[in-house]
């Protein structure tokens, strides 16, 4: 593909959304901008590259080929699998909700928190992160996790932006988020209390500096009345994170 084809088909990928993971042609055109006759040309030749996927009525989805290549990224291959077996064993510590999250940061202002893991069961509250997902990092734990691992200039730029009010809890004063992250770098963990999601809260901590992998946290999702509370789960988290943080650094010592 040319440059200018790569730019409208990476137009097209971008149309599809977590809520809407199928679109038509039509749909495809109005979100993207391109004009129908271009839409047709480009799903043609996706559809050839299993860059797109027919379904049911005349709609069309993200394609294999590009779920097969992704699953090659360091993320997929170096990271998330790594973190699987210790993602497992606090699960099972806590039964409750584990996420692994990286820092997608093109500009501060921009930032936000990719969830490339997690691990949840029946019994586990219900959260509406996933793996692929993008979410705030004022507003999370893993978010506020990674925020503490950023300097002050960084920190600045990202606070000049504002803040979605995700919940009428979430913290958007740029001084009380950074008191915030100053807590989670003192004690070596962050929190949210119903922030992102009401009745829920969150205990993350952030992996150490990880060669060709961008900054890492990761983090459990409890329900506020669960008996498992800050003080136990935190030293599960801080502990697994130290854990994962070797095992990545060191793949041939395990």
């Amino acid at each position: 593909m040319s440059d200018g084809v790569l730019q409208r088909a990476m137009g097209l990928l971008r149309a599809f959304t977590e809520d809407d993971p199928q679109l038509t042609a039509s749909e495809l055109a109005a979100r993207s901008g391109l004009a129908l006759s271009t839409v047709h040309r480009l799903i043609a030749m996706m559809l050839a590259e299993g860059m797109l996927a027919r379904t049911t009525g005349h709609r069309y989805a993200v394609g294999a080929r590009l779920w097969e290549i992704g699953e090659l990224s360091p993320l997929a291959a170096q990271l998330r699998e790594t973190a699987l077996p210790h993602m497992v064993r606090l699960y099972e510590a806590t039964g409750e909700n584990v996420h692994l999250a990286v820092l997608d940061d093109p500009t501060p202002a921009a930032a936000s928190a990719i969830f490339v893991g997690r691990i949840t069961g029946r019994s586990s509250v219900p959260t509406i992160s996933r793996s692929g997902g993008r979410h705030p990092l004022h507003a999370t734990g893993v978010g506020k996790a990674l925020l503490a691992t950023r300097d002050d200039v960084w920190l600045d730029d990202y606070l000049s932006a504002p803040l979605e009010l995700e919940t009428r809890l979430s913290i958007t004063d740029p001084e009380r988020l950074r008191a915030d992250i100053e807590r989670a770098r003192s004690r070596g963990y962050a929190t949210t209390r119903e922030e992102m999601t009401l009745g829920n809260f969150s205990v993350a901590a952030a992996l150490g500096a990880l060669p060709g992998l961008p900054p890492a946290a990761i983090g459990i999702v409890a329900h506020l009345g669960e008996a498992l509370d800050e003080r136990r789960l935190a030293p599960l988290v801080m502990q697994t994170a130290k854990d994962l943080t070797r095992a990545v650094r060191h793949p041939d010592s395990h």
